[in-house]
Formats: structure tokens, C-alpha cells, sequence
């Protein structure tokens, strides 16, 4: 039997894919207020989380704008530990208390009608999935969002039944999450018991003179920043209003997948710790960094028993 560490070192150091979809540049940013009922026994205490659809004319990514937030953070943190113990002890702490956010992200490219899906695990694993879009059934029925003209549809879809508002003044096929297919851009979306909602919560200009998240981080010549919780999106120097597969993206399965989540699960100091040795980060004197995670107490896995997706009635 392999020891674990040398198993985790090379599911971390998998080999690099290169993906030929076109990368595209956001003309537009929609925020959403997600809300999903994952525990149907707590109802009144659903998931909650801040999201962000990326459009572009010919592709689109969705992802966890509380995310963004919290790695911007948690890597200005981390790079000011570090300027600040230049030449001492090599320990920094990782505050990981509290939601982090999503870090699956979808991708979808109009033009090769492909679709993708990113999941972050120290680095970025790519799954290619099929890219069904819905069958929509489209209503006269209207409704101003945010000042937005939209339109009613509605599809079945992944073992639910939702509704959508569509604007048409936005010409974009894209949407929250895998709902996308319609003559405009869909602003709001729930299922019918509401257990799933994806609600307007404004739309924001694409900056294209904003630096990427990485540019300035070096803490100190001569060192390899360690590019923790990916808040770059583990596209290297591509800037975050491009939306591309990850340069360092690794295709990945199902199964590959959740073997690496699962060591991850068991022993996340161990984990971290490793991630950062297999990265080549190191610090003067030619010692590698100590991490320490600070995470919350006896933490307890919440309960799931309601995924977005759901198998479909035989």
C-alpha cells in the first residue's frame, strides 16, 4: 500500500490539460442572491450565498461572489504574515471559520456548445459535462426586475420544475447556475416549492483596467507566493474579467474527484500542508512554511438531503 502522503502528493501534481475553448471577454456582471433548501426537516433555515454570472458573447461562468471576497482577503492576509516575518519563524494562520463559499463554477461556451464545470481543491479540477440546455416553454406574461423588461418561461429541468424571467434587452443565451437557452438573459429563476431561487440582486460595468489578483502579491523578492483559496481563480494572469478554464486546470472524473475530497475531509491540516510543499513554495534559510488552519470547533458537516439536482421520477 502507498503511503498516503505520496497518494495525495500525486493526486495534487496531476498532469495539466489544455482546453481549446475560446476564452471571452465579460460585457456584463449579474449578481444573485442564491437560496437552496438543503436540510427539508429546517425549511426556515435554508443555504444562502452571494453568486455571480460572468456573460460574454459567446460564454459565460458562474460562481460564488462571497468566494472572490473571502480569497481576495484571505490571500492579503496570508501575503502580510509573510512581508511581516521576513527573515523569523515561518508559521502563518489561515482563518477558515465560517462559510468560505462555493467553489464549483460552471462554465459554458456557446459557440463550441460546451460545458464545463471547475471545482476547487487546492488546484483547479475540470469536468467536462453535457451541455443539455432546458426545454423552455415561453408566456406573455411580464414582470420589471431592476428596471429590466422580462419575460415569463418555464422548463422541467434535473428533477425540478422552474420558472424564469428572461430579459430580452440583454441578448445574452446565458443564465444562473445550468439555466440558460433563452432569447435573453435570465435575471431570476425558482423552482416551484421555492426551495431553489436564484434572485436578482443588480448588475454590475466590467472593469477591464482592474490588475489581476496576483500581480502584486509577491511578499518578498525572491519568494513564490502561494496562491491560497485561488482567489485569482487559478488562472494565473489572466484577469478576472476573462472568462477561460483555469491555464493550470486539470481534467479530472466523478470518482477521481471525490477520492481527493475525501483526504481532504479526513485530515485538512495535512492536506493544506502538503498542497503548499508539492507548490515549490519556499522561504529563506530553504524551509518550507508552516500553515495552521483555524477552522471551527468540532465542526459538523451539514446536512444535504434536498440536492439541486434531482434524480427524475421513474
Amino acid at each position: 500500500m502507498k503511503p498516503k502522503h505520496i497518494i495525495l502528493s500525486a493526486l495534487l501534481l496531476a498532469a495539466k490539460a489544455t482546453f481549446a475553448q475560446k476564452a471571452d471577454t465579460a460585457k456584463l456582471i449579474v449578481h444573485y442572491q442564491f437560496t437552496h433548501v438543503r436540510d427539508t426537516l429546517n425549511k426556515d433555515k435554508p443555504y444562502t450565498e452571494n453568486m455571480m454570472l460572468l456573460v460574454g458573447a459567446n460564454a459565460s461562468v458562474y460562481k460564488s461572489l462571497d468566494r472572490k471576497l473571502r480569497s481576495a482577503q484571505m490571500q492579503a492576509d496570508l501575503a502580510k504574515q509573510m512581508k511581516e516575518s521576513a527573515g523569523g519563524p515561518q508559521n502563518f494562520n489561515v482563518n477558515m471559520k465560517g462559510n468560505a463559499g462555493t467553489t464549483t463554477e460552471y462554465f459554458y461556451f456557446l459557440n463550441e456548445h460546451k460545458a464545463f464545470r471547475k471545482e476547487q481543491v487546492f488546484n483547479s479540477y475540470i469536468i467536462e459535462e453535457p451541455a443539455v440546455a432546458p426545454q423552455w416553454k415561453i408566456s406573455n406574461d411580464t414582470l420589471t426586475i431592476g428596471g429590466y423588461h422580462c419575460q415569463k418561461a418555464s422548463t422541467h429541468f434535473k428533477g425540478r420544475d422552474y420558472t424564469a424571467w428572461f430579459c430580452a434587452d440583454l441578448p445574452f443565451h446565458a443564465g444562473p447556475w445550468k439555466l440558460n437557452g433563452l432569447p435573453g438573459l435570465i435575471l431570476q429563476a425558482a423552482d416551484t416549492k421555492n426551495e431553489i431561487v436564484f434572485k436578482f440582486d443588480g448588475t454590475e460595468t466590467v472593469d477591464t483596467t482592474v490588475k489581476t489578483a496576483v500581480a502584486d502579491a509577491a511578499p518578498m523578492p525572491g519568494v513564490k507566493v502561494f496562491v491560497l483559496g485561488d482567489a485569482n481563480n487559478g488562472n494565473g494572469n489572466i484577469p478576472d474579467y476573462m472568462i477561460a478554464l483555469p491555464e493550470k486546470g486539470i481534467r479530472s472524473t466523478e470518482k477521481e474527484l471525490a477520492r481527493l475530497k475525501e483526504m481532504r475531509d479526513k485530515d485538512p491540516q495535512a492536506f493544506i500542508q502538503s498542497a503548499v510543499a508539492g507548490s515549490g513554495m519556499v522561504v529563506p534559510g530553504g524551509q518550507g512554511p508552516v500553515i495552521k488552519i483555524q477552522s471551527a470547533p468540532n465542526s459538523v458537516k451539514p446536512v444535504n438531503n434536498n440536492p439541486i439536482e434531482l434524480d427524475e421520477k421513474k
